[in-house]
């Protein structure tokens, strides 16, 4: 008996730590209605290329970079219409105010950590300037958002560097779907469980123009868990406020949006809006000292801005007010299932001021059996 017993363990040990890092759709969990593209990341939107470097060094130094990239292009050459909705402002979008003036974005969006958006903004300056095209370019706007690892990492030794930003960068693909503790989600922590990088798509019919709408998220903030509808906090006695977690609700959530309808900044404004539902569907609570902003960009070629303009006028395709519901549908869900996705596919993280366990999957699943959310 003895002889099984260590063995028996060892495979319920790694069992447990395979099964928990799954994404929603693995367990047969289904967010909203609309189907996913073919990878369920923001990168089945075509052209967009994500890129993340990530940093851990002993038990303090839990942090990293992710980049998104519109397309492979000379983004600064080739702009796209881009727009940003604040849910609240106590975080920190470098950048922010030109895309919301101009209403388009010029170079790739990175995510970090709070104190080293300077570094990144530096890394993005260069990896611009640098660019074949833009030798005579004199001004770049950088467009970083971040959250604040603080609790896994040695935030304020600002350990990231240009190095480490250009790297995500440049390594960039079209068919990156890592999620959990990975890039700027290395040391994110949300719902009192680890938080990490997220993402998730939708393909809508042909009948409603066959657009797909990617999201990306790095969720690091505080709240009420909700899966798919049940009451997950509330069961595991773990949410903001509570014993467990009493006044630690505070934190940030970054969502970037893209998609391949051809849409003018007015419309994808609108869209951000919607896209920041799904935090409210996961149940977060956009806490006073939350960080919480949507970038949304179109990759379309309809709609790409010069940085040269040729002409008087320029004349876009865009799809109308009337036809832009289902995109909407479309955000809420693939940022509710991005969040979540981020959770599950998390990491226990032992960092610098204490543990942080991943979603404990033992007890979630009973309790979306219980709701109705798993059959099995």
């Amino acid at each position: 008996m003895k002889k099984l017993f260590a063995p028996l363990l060892l495979f319920l040990f790694i069992s447990q730590n395979i099964f928990s890092q799954q994404r929603l759709r693995d367990l047969d969990i289904e967010i909203g209605v609309l189907p996913t593209g073919p990878m369920n990341a923001i990168t089945d939107v075509e052209g967009v290329k994500v890129g993340h470097s990530s940093l851990i060094k002993g038990d303090s130094v839990y942090t990293g970079v992710t980049a998104i990239l519109p397309h492979g292009e000379n983004i600064f050459q080739q702009k796209v219409p881009a727009a940003i909705y604040i849910g609240n402002g106590f975080g920190k979008l470098a950048g922010s105010s030109q895309v919301q003036e101009l209403g388009n974005l010029e170079t790739p969006v990175i995510l970090t950590n709070t104190l080293n958006v300077a570094t990144a903004m530096d890394a993005v300056i260069k990896y611009t300037l640098n660019q074949k095209g833009n030798e005579n370019v004199y001004s770049v706007n950088a467009v970083v958002g971040e959250t604040n690892d603080g609790f896994l990492n040695d935030i304020r030794g600002q350990h990231l560097t240009i190095e480490d930003v250009l790297s995500a960068i440049e390594n960039a693909d079209t068919e990156n779907t890592e999620e959990g503790n990975v890039g700027a989600g290395t040391g994110t922590v949300a719902f009192g469980f680890k938080g990490g990088i997220g993402t998730a798509s939708r393909k809508l019919p042909d009948s409603m123009g066959g657009y797909t709408l990617g999201v990306m998220v790095q969720s690091n903030f505080g709240g009420v868990l909700q899966i798919a509808g049940a009451p997950v906090g509330k069961e595991l006695q773990q949410f903001s406020f509570s014993d467990k977690l009493m006044n630690n609700a505070d934190g940030s959530c970054m969502i970037v949006v893209a998609t391949d309808a051809p849409l003018d900044s007015r419309n994808l404004e609108r869209l951000a809006k919607r896209a920041f539902l799904g935090i409210a569907k996961t149940g977060g609570i956009v806490s006073n000292g939350s960080g919480d902003y949507v970038i949304a960009f179109s990759t379309s070629e309809k709609v790409r801005v010069p940085y040269k303009v040729k002409g008087e006028i320029q004349n876009l395709e865009v799809v109308p007010n009337d036809l832009m519901s289902p995109l909407f549908m479309a955000a809420i869900e693939a940022t509710e299932e991005a969040i979540l996705n981020s959770l599950f596919m998390a990491e226990t993280t032992h960092g610098y001021n204490g543990s942080i366990e991943a979603l404990p999957m033992d007890k979630v699943l009973p309790v979306l059996r219980e709701f109705g959310v798993l059959k099995h």
